[in-house]
């Protein structure tokens, strides 16, 4: 369904304010420990990848916003995919965000939630129950409209800036500032060449969202103009953001140490803070995290929602409840989330869902050089800037990410990666079957594509 009547209200300030908005969650505060134990316990590699992958960020939504704009549509990259590619490549997107992206990502931000939650209530029994407990809950609570969802989103947003701004403060003002930031580069034993990839999917995860930026294209005055400037800028100061926390972790504690704290920011806080400061800024990590989980599954269910729509999944994940909600797909994915949940492993799942959702945004990054051959009439309030370079270096990026989570990060990478192909290839049986239970047309591209 297409949007329709939007105000062209949105000017650059705007724009900005949601592109930070959006990208900034949870990661920021939990993946230095596995940046850290990669390189070694050396911080340079770590420090030159926040940057890499926030470089190779900004690649990916100047490259997409195209996409996005052009194509004014609900239902954001699956959408885009079956408009470019046909109606199975864009149900297959739709699916791997249903069954791995979103559930993998929920689950791993839950882990963090349940494993600092037991860590302030003094009980590691807790860990799982927790776990699973939060996102039954904020699944529960968002079939309860969306006048709910948004106020957690609300006091949530708040909750994340204020531990950054105070980490940052007052670890300049109150750290040592006697470890070194840059050096060495790796621990011993260690191959800057061996662990590259293996950094960037893990800092990867702290930056996903900006898949959406392209999304208020629709609602601004100046899309041409402003979106790239409000992508480039947002995204320059995410990864700002990022440097300098990081930076202001080292201020406080070597990454030899930060390597063996699950949460580095709340280790760092109790010494800045002291330990009831300490458990403050963790219950406002806490509060951050549980609007993560909320953001995920309030927008994960509407992919779930939008195949069942489509006859694409069973009509009963298609349904609405009294509060106008899709509560039966967001129950699924609470469930599935739930049972990924119980491995217990935050990086694992973390680098599994950037794993899945990568392979598909190169896919998104082609379709823009596709679309500028196939369709070079259709309108487009924004271009990226520095065609085809730009694309270029965003596909390059992307496909490395692919290539070394399939091939070179290790077996056990490998093994993690296939998991994710089997477990999204199982959607063409499903949508072969569901196509011919429905009676639906199996053509390679819509009419009207794009």
């Amino acid at each position: 369904m297409e949007k329709k009547n939007l105000q062209k209200n949105l000017g650059f300030a705007a724009a900005l304010s949601t592109v930070v908005g959006m990208v900034i969650g949870g990661g920021v505060f939990f993946k230095p420990q596995a940046v850290y134990e990669l390189t070694g316990g050396a911080p340079g590699l770590g420090m030159v990848a926040w940057v890499i992958a926030g470089i190779m960020t900004i690649t990916a939504g100047l490259t997409a916003a195209e996409i996005s704009a052009a194509i004014p549509k609900t239902g954001g990259m699956m959408i885009y995919i079956e408009e470019i590619y046909g109606k199975k490549l864009g149900f297959l997107t739709g699916w791997m965000q249903s069954v791995l992206f979103f559930p993998a990502t929920i689950a791993a931000i839950s882990v963090m939630f349940g494993q600092q939650s037991a860590i302030l209530l003094g009980d590691q029994s807790l860990v799982i129950p927790i776990t699973v407990g939060v996102i039954l809950l904020v699944g529960v609570l968002n079939t309860l409209g969306s006048k709910t969802s948004g106020a957690i989103q609300t006091v949530s947003t708040v909750c994340k800036l204020l531990p950054l701004v105070l980490i940052i403060v007052f670890g300049f003002l109150n750290g040592s500032g006697d470890n070194s930031i840059m050096q060495p580069m790796v621990g011993e034993g260690v191959k800057s060449s061996s662990i590259i990839g293996q950094l960037l999917v893990a800092i990867l995860f702290a930056y996903d969202g900006w898949i959406n930026v392209g999304a208020v294209a629709g609602e601004m005055k100046d899309p041409g103009k402003d979106l790239p400037k409000a992508i480039i800028g947002g995204l320059t100061l995410v990864m700002g953001v990022y440097v300098i926390i990081n930076i202001a972790y080292l201020w406080v504690l070597p990454a030899s140490d930060l390597a063996n704290y699950a949460s580095p920011a709340s280790v760092v806080a109790e010494v800045l803070f002291g330990k009831i400061g300490g458990k403050v800024i963790t219950v406002g990590i806490l509060v951050s995290v549980f609007g993560c989980i909320n953001g995920y599954l309030l927008t994960g269910p509407r992919i779930t929602y939008t195949l069942a729509q489509q006859k694409t999944l069973p009509n009963a994940l298609g349904k609405l409840n009294k509060y106008d909600v899709p509560a039966n797909s967001t129950i699924l994915m609470a469930v599935l989330s739930a049972l990924y949940a119980l491995s217990g492993q935050f990086n694992l799942l973390s680098d599994l869902s950037m794993f899945a959702v990568w392979s598909f945004y190169v896919l998104t990054f082609i379709g823009v050089i596709k679309l500028r051959k196939t369709h070079p009439n259709l309108h487009r309030p924004y271009k990226v800037p520095m065609y085809p370079v730009i694309p270029l270096v965003a596909i390059a990026s992307g496909l490395f990410v692919v290539i070394d989570q399939l091939f070179l990060a290790g077996p056990k990478s490998t093994m993690m990666s296939l998991g994710g192909v089997i477990i999204t290839l199982i959607g063409l049986p499903v949508y072969n079957y569901m196509i011919k239970k429905n009676g639906l047309e199996n053509n390679k591209s819509i009419k009207n594509a794009a």
